[in-house]
């Protein structure tokens, strides 16, 4: 996703959207999402760091026998993070491309990194043509406190849509459909000066796998139990962000 028009900031690793009149914070769509367990996320970051000590074994020792430990272990510890960055600026590069061209504009010269997954997405564009009803529109949900940036509404195959796009090698997760149901749920789509204009209604959501050497786009099912399923999300989020931080007495009670 490219950087949001409407403002964000951050709050204990999480974002948060404000509203460009009210000055409202909201959690993002991305953040709420974020409350999910991460099983498989957690096995790649182990699996990531014991592979980085294998393959940096001669910079951890030296680390170590120079009496830096602790430089030793941040090397490592920090070793997912610094993968995980680096696929996710080539996933905001591509964003940012691939909402100019959803706009009709010239990309021009593109970078060799980039190369593959934009004419894979030029593939995309002259097999489906869709019509592009809204690009990076921010959806906004004052009924139940959330926002979040989505990557387009279009019409393909005469069916208005919601899509994401997803630059990632694992492929399309399940939870894309809490993200796109959240989107088409919302109460408006509004603009950085404050205009808001309804969310298109659409009849389904789809997920462009989008890599260099290929494409795909993949149904994904919206639905009642999808929307119960981010619903719950939010309580947790708000446990999280805020309930959570009023539960414990700054004064412990001495005895009597």
């Amino acid at each position: 996703m490219t950087e949001p028009a409407i403002p964000t900031i951050k709050r204990s690793g999480s974002r948060f959207y404000v509203h460009p009149t009210s000055q409202e914070k909201v959690p993002s769509v991305t953040s709420v999402n974020g409350m999910l367990p991460k099983k498989a996320l957690q096995y790649w970051r182990g699996k990531l760091v014991a592979e980085t000590a294998v393959e940096d074994l001669s910079v951890v020792v030296d680390l170590v026998s120079k009496g830096n430990p602790s430089a030793a272990i941040d090397h490592l510890k920090r070793a997912p993070d610094r993968s995980s960055g680096k696929a996710a600026k080539t996933g905001t590069d591509v964003h940012e491309l691939c909402e100019r061209l959803n706009r009709g504009e010239d990309v021009g010269r593109v970078h060799p990194d980039l190369a593959g997954f934009i004419d894979q997405y030029g593939k995309f564009l002259d097999a489906f043509q869709p019509r592009f009803i809204e690009v990076e529109a921010t959806a906004w949900s004052e009924t139940h406190s959330y926002a979040g940036t989505l990557d387009w509404i279009a019409e393909i195959d005469g069916e208005v849509v919601i899509g994401d796009l997803k630059t990632g090698a694992s492929g399309i997760w399940p939870e894309v459909s809490l993200q796109l149901e959240a989107y088409a749920r919302a109460d408006y789509l509004i603009d950085p000066d404050g205009t808001q204009r309804p969310v298109p209604a659409v009849s389904g959501g789809c997920a462009l796998h989008l890599r260099p050497d290929f494409f795909s786009l993949i149904p994904i099912r919206l639905g009642d139990d999808v929307w119960e399923t981010f619903q719950a999300l939010l309580k947790v989020s708000n446990w999280e962000h805020q309930i959570a931080k009023t539960v414990i007495g700054k004064t412990p009670v001495d005895p009597i």
